[in-house]
């Protein structure tokens, strides 16, 4: 599980690094975190893709999204049975009872009350 989230980690990681880093035009002496090399990689996409090249941000962003959501359904179905221990020590159910008392204090006779 651990090698399972490195593995997605840090691709995005990365990208969104790049990303940051070259639209901010941070390139601190390196060619691919300038703007110009933005500018060109979403120039070449966009052309292989046939779209205009500031669309494909915002789709990445969503597929990131969406394989990040795949990604902690896969860790919570493998975690069930903790999270399930977990919600159930934090939540306890209400249980009846059975001696006739009254569950809500408004239910109670108050009469008695100082």
């Amino acid at each position: 599980m651990k090698w399972f989230l490195i593995l997605w980690a840090c691709p995005v990681i990365l990208l969104t690094g790049w990303y940051g880093l070259s639209y901010y035009d941070m390139s601190f002496g390196i060619f691919m975190l300038t703007r110009q090399a933005h500018d060109l990689v979403f120039a070449i996409y966009g052309n292989v893709l046939g779209i205009p090249p500031e669309t494909i941000p915002p789709l990445v962003a969503r597929a990131i999204v969406f394989d990040s959501f795949i990604v902690f359904a896969i860790i919570a179905y493998r975690k069930r049975r903790e999270i399930r221990a977990w919600y159930s020590k934090r939540f306890p159910s209400v249980q009846k009872d059975d001696s006739g008392a009254a569950a809500f204090a408004k239910d109670a006779n108050l009469s008695s009350a100082p």
